[in-house]
């Protein structure tokens, strides 16, 4: 079975990540059949100086900022 590998901004609560690995592990065994206890779940936490979108750092947005469109040019 699959291992999914998951990259998010840290500050998610240990319960969010359980909830989501929860139901990730769900929707593998609905999509691809087989057992949960064989979905691997790995959380990666990621700083927000150390992410870009659109070539600018999430750092230096404001907070809630949303990504910038597809095809745009404005990094909002």
């Amino acid at each position: 079975m699959p291992t999914i590998h998951v990259e998010l901004f840290e500050g998610r609560t240990v319960a969010q990540k359980a909830a989501l690995a929860k139901e990730i592990t769900e929707a593998c065994v609905r999509v691809l059949g087989g057992s949960g206890d064989a979905v691997d779940v790995i959380f990666r936490d990621v700083a927000r100086h150390d992410w870009a979108t659109g070539g600018r750092l999430w750092s230096e947005r404001s907070a809630g900022a949303p990504a910038p469109a597809a095809g745009s040019t404005d990094p909002a």
